[in-house]
């Protein structure tokens, strides 16, 4: 759509920074995130339900944007008089169209509020002072503890290895969208934050505009209501996603934040791994005070149910890092462990897909990795054997059963300094 769809379409957000241009970077991209999503979702409406929807749909927007903007009565009566000539079938459609466009408009600010960020790091300052308190991170917070607060860089160090935060998922059967259009919200950002990248080839726009036309059209063609309420099982699921969406990869990055920020204040000591800045808790499948539908059987699957996410989870990345780890240069200490787990590990494993043959000890990190996917191949199993059927015929002691026999690895106490790096994360207990 053209120009016009820039002043008339974009949110209300982006319509307040076009009629104040003094208040609005120069990188400042929400009208136009607003105006292409807005212009791919009405075609789209259009193919599905029509031009009269959609000139129904763009004359509420219009008419809200003018109420919005005048306050004038008369531009609410008109909208009044429009809602209330459609019939029932064309209401839902309209409605819909709304809460979408809502959703639309959210991602473009996302987009737009990781754009600035961006900008700002580049820059090595914030746009502006009001977004200073949104947009801070790590390394300002620890520059501004030692510039202004007058903190010596070892009180900071010290101070950040003696503190956790923890962060407690809850049971919340009332969470307001589903997975699937999160999911769908998320490839949408990804699509739109592509799209406006500044090496971007004609065909690769193309084929993200393709894309995100699809994206769109799945969200609005989704049912935004779940229609039969939730488990106790299934909210543990629904909490675990963020786990393998979100929060398994942004923990190491932050982790590995905070050691960069420390070391630009002078500390060339990096964070103890055993020393979880933060850490995650549940009360999914235990609020056994107030849900009647919680019980002791509901608990323990729910308690299974994580321990085989979260052994899975170590599992995939247990194996990148054997395709990482081929030095044979170690300490003699791992040296020692090496040779001993090569002497007692079997011959073959063809259930793995890599590394399924005997790994020689001439690879030792290769060779102590091998032992942790063993152990947590076991804990995964094992779980997911007892939560099926109740019983399991793999022994416990070859298996984790906690989250400290992972992380305390000699692997990670290693001086290589490609080891050193690596903080495997403390998410969930098994």
């Amino acid at each position: 759509m053209a120009a016009r769809n820039l002043e008339k379409m974009a949110s209300i957000d982006a319509r307040l920074r076009l009629l104040a241009p003094s208040k609005v970077s120069e990188d400042d991209k929400l009208v136009e995130y607003d105006a292409l999503l807005l212009d791919r979702f009405l075609d789209i409406l259009q193919d599905l339900h029509g031009e009269d929807i959609r000139e129904t749909v763009q004359e509420c927007y219009e008419l809200s944007a003018e109420y919005e903007g005048k306050h004038d009565p008369q531009k609410l009566d008109e909208l009044g008089n429009v809602l209330t000539s459609l019939d029932p079938g064309d209401s839902i459609v309209v409605t819909k169209s709304f809460s979408h466009m809502l959703n639309l408009a959210n991602l473009a600010e996302e987009v737009q509020i990781a754009f600035r960020r961006r900008i700002k790091l580049k820059k090595g300052d914030f746009i502006d002072e009001s977004s200073a308190t949104t947009e801070s991170d790590m390394e300002e917070t620890i520059k501004r503890l030692v510039m202004k607060l007058h903190k010596s860089p070892e009180e900071v160090f010290d101070a950040l290895k003696n503190q956790t935060v923890d962060l407690v998922l809850t049971a919340h059967p009332t969470q307001s969208v589903r997975r699937s259009l999160l999911q769908k919200h998320a490839r949408i950002r990804n699509c739109l934050s592509q799209l406006y990248a500044k090496d971007i080839t004609p065909d690769d726009k193309q084929e993200l505009d393709e894309a995100l036309q699809r994206e769109i059209q799945a969200a609005f063609r989704t049912d935004e209501i779940r229609r039969t309420p939730p488990t106790p099982q299934d909210e543990m699921r629904a909490g675990m996603s963020y786990f393998h969406e979100t929060i398994w990869k942004g923990v190491p990055k932050f982790l590995r934040r905070v050691d960069t920020a420390l070391k630009n204040i002078g500390i060339n000591e990096r964070v103890p791994y055993n020393a979880p800045l933060i850490q995650f808790s549940s009360w999914m499948g235990g609020d056994r005070d107030g849900n009647p539908r919680v019980n002791s059987e509901v608990t323990r699957d729910v308690c299974l149910l994580a321990r085989m996410m979260a052994a899975n989870l170590y599992f995939s990345q247990i194996e990148d890092l054997m395709f990482e780890l081929s030095m044979w240069r170690c300490n003699d200490e791992l040296r020692a462990r090496a040779d001993d787990l090569h002497r007692t590990s079997k011959k073959d494993s063809k259930h793995y897909i890599e590394f399924w043959k005997q790994i020689p000890p001439s690879e030792p990190y290769r060779v102590i990795l091998g032992d942790v996917r063993d152990k947590l191949y076991s804990t995964r199993e094992r779980a997911r054997q007892l939560l099926a059927n109740g019983i399991s015929d793999i022994p416990e002691d070859s298996t984790f059963t906690n989250v400290e026999q992972v992380s305390s690895s000699q692997l990670v106490k290693s001086p290589c300094k490609e080891i050193q790096i690596i903080k495997l994360p403390i998410l969930i207990g098994f």
